[in-house]
Formats: C-alpha cells, structure tokens, sequence
C-alpha cells in the first residue's frame, strides 16, 4: 500500500478541517496522551451534561492520521452518551484491526481510517485522540 493509499483525500479533508481545534473554557476534564514512538500529542478538553459529551475540543501535534481522528471526534462526538463513546473506542480499535468488520455504527466517516488496518505502526496515530478522549471522559462526573 502506498503512502497516497493511506493518506487518501478523505484523511487530507478531515485534517484540513480541524473541526473541534483548540481549548474549552472550563473544561469538566483534560486529558493528554502522547505516543513517544512517533511524537504526536493530543489533549483534548470535555465538558459533560446529563451523561452526554457537550462540548470537545483538541489540540494535536502529530500527523495527519491523528489530525483526521481529532477532527472526526469534533464533528461527531458532542451529543453522545459518555458510555457510547467510551465502547467506540474499542469498536475502533478492532475495526483497524480488522477492516472487514467496518466502521462502528453512526460513526461511518471512521471508514476512512479502513487503510490503516494494513499499517499496524499507523493504528496508535488513529487512536490517540480516542485514547485522550476516553481518559477525560473517565475523569468526569457522568452524573452532571
């Protein structure tokens, strides 16, 4: 598979778009993780009402694969249960595992990702900002 394979127009528009960038004022929990294998670093700000995710945002440095996860998580992660998003990362991990599986259910734009499952050293660049997300989301008070 080559690098225009992996890094397809799909993955170049959702990093592009970098929905969901930047800080929340008076975040519920913060969360970084960092990936010392390649460099990228993701923190990402959640703030949780009524056991849903409110509002998200991330800052990323790290490449286009960790970008378009980050932006996929700002465009479609306000509004889910705290539980939900927290299974999702488990369903995304198998589903880079196995491309065959597909995308999780009303997360089909994480089917763009379906290359990296060929790339086993790509997956934790796809998975960091699901893994700071989890971690915030673990940090909050799910009954506010």
């Amino acid at each position: 598979m080559t690098p225009s394979q992996l890094y397809h127009q799909a993955i170049l528009d959702a990093a592009a778009a970098r929905t969901g960038d930047g800080t929340l004022q008076n975040p519920h929990a913060s969360a970084r993780v960092d990936n010392p294998l390649c460099g990228d670093r993701v923190r990402i700000d959640v703030a949780v009402s009524g056991g849903r995710l409110e509002r998200v945002a991330h800052e990323v440095r790290g490449c286009l694969l960790c970008e378009a996860a980050a932006s996929v998580i700002g465009g479609q992660a306000p509004g889910e249960r705290v539980e939900t998003l927290i299974e999702l990362r488990q369903a995304l991990r198998d589903f880079l595992g196995d491309d065959s599986l597909g995308p999780p259910k009303r997360w089909l734009a994480l089917q763009m990702f379906a290359p990296v499952a060929h790339h086993k050293s790509r997956r934790d660049c796809v998975m960091l900002p699901f893994d700071a997300l989890v971690k915030a989301l673990e940090q909050c008070d799910t009954s506010r």
